[in-house]
């Protein structure tokens, strides 16, 4: 998009009224997302975590079936969001000294993305961390929410530069 380029909102008619986009006649592709945050919190907590330790039970058990049930209720949560049947999902924990950084990763065969999907997923799981967390660490940080990867569809491939 050059500067100056008019951007369409697909969301919007042509009257500026919200609306869900109409993908009935686009044909089902295989359809793949990833986004990736993390969750910086105190190295004590961090290490509470991986030890397995903490008061609530397992954090990051329970962050990913969080994660995974997020996905499949995106369209619930996002007014606009169409009902995808989700083909799986997939939610990585890597655990670094004062963070944790997830990756939610999730596909289809559909008519329209799943980035919408991912970025949920992964939200929620990050949001159940901290959760069960939040009684030994107020200050925990959800940060760097972002699309990474996306495949499939009429636009074709992304991938965000690591800069």
């Amino acid at each position: 998009m050059n500067k100056g380029d008019a951007v369409e909102l697909t969301h919007l008619d042509s009257s500026g009224q919200a609306h869900m986009v109409d993908v009935l006649a686009k044909e089902p592709t295989r359809r793949r997302a990833l986004a990736r945050c993390q969750v910086k919190m105190t190295a004590e907590t961090a290490s509470t975590v991986a030890a397995g330790d903490a008061i609530k039970g397992d954090v990051l058990a329970v962050a990913r079936v969080a994660g995974i049930q997020a996905a499949k209720r995106a369209s619930d949560l996002i007014p606009l969001c169409h009902p995808l049947m989700i083909g799986s999902v997939t939610i990585d924990f890597e655990l670094k000294e004062t963070h944790i950084a997830i990756s939610a990763e999730v596909e289809t065969i559909e008519r329209t993305g799943v980035e919408m999907e991912a970025l949920t997923a992964c939200s929620v799981a990050a949001l159940t961390i901290y959760d069960m967390c939040k009684s030994v660490d107020k200050n925990m940080t959800i940060t760097d929410i972002a699309l990474w990867e996306k495949s499939g569809g009429k636009s074709g491939e992304y991938s965000r530069s690591s800069d």
